[in-house]
């Protein structure tokens, strides 16, 4: 099993940047690499059981399913249930904390998952650079924070 984390800190309340991440089918409005997503059966996309479709830029199609997801802890946690990339079992857990002498937010994002060996650092750098700091990098942008 592979576990990649990645972190960062905000420089925005940490209401604010939840208001932007706690939509599991808000990723499209924020993250580079996503162009389309829907939340299959018409459920609410902050329903534990959810499962979001959705497109990258290269055209390929994936899903993911909300496990958990907690307003009081500012957290949720999803699985890939379908991707044209060889991770397997794939796991994640975005947590937001507030760095309360600042005003800031730490993020936590981190992902487990088995993967073919000779993959294996191809797909520690996808997720940890492409998809979780390419985030950080989005969330930045689309929030107009500087830092």
């Amino acid at each position: 099993m592979v576990k990649v984390i990645r972190s960062t800190i905000l420089p925005a309340p940490v209401e604010a940047v939840w208001d932007v991440l706690r939509d599991f089918n808000g990723h499209s409005a924020w993250h580079p690499i996503v162009t389309s997503s829907q939340i299959e059966r018409g459920l609410p996309s902050d329903k534990v059981g959810c499962i979001r479709k959705f497109k990258l830029e290269d055209g390929s199609e994936l899903r993911e399913q909300l496990l958990a997801l907690s307003d009081a802890d500012l957290a949720y946690s999803y699985c890939l249930l379908e991707t044209p990339v060889p991770l397997f079992n794939y796991v994640s857990h975005v947590r937001l904390i507030p760095v309360t002498d600042t005003d800031h937010t730490f993020w936590h994002w981190e992902g487990s998952f088995d993967t073919l060996p000779e993959k294996r650092d191809a797909m520690i750098d996808l997720v940890g650079h492409d998809i979780y700091e390419a985030g950080f990098n989005a969330i930045r942008s689309a929030m107009k924070l500087e830092g």
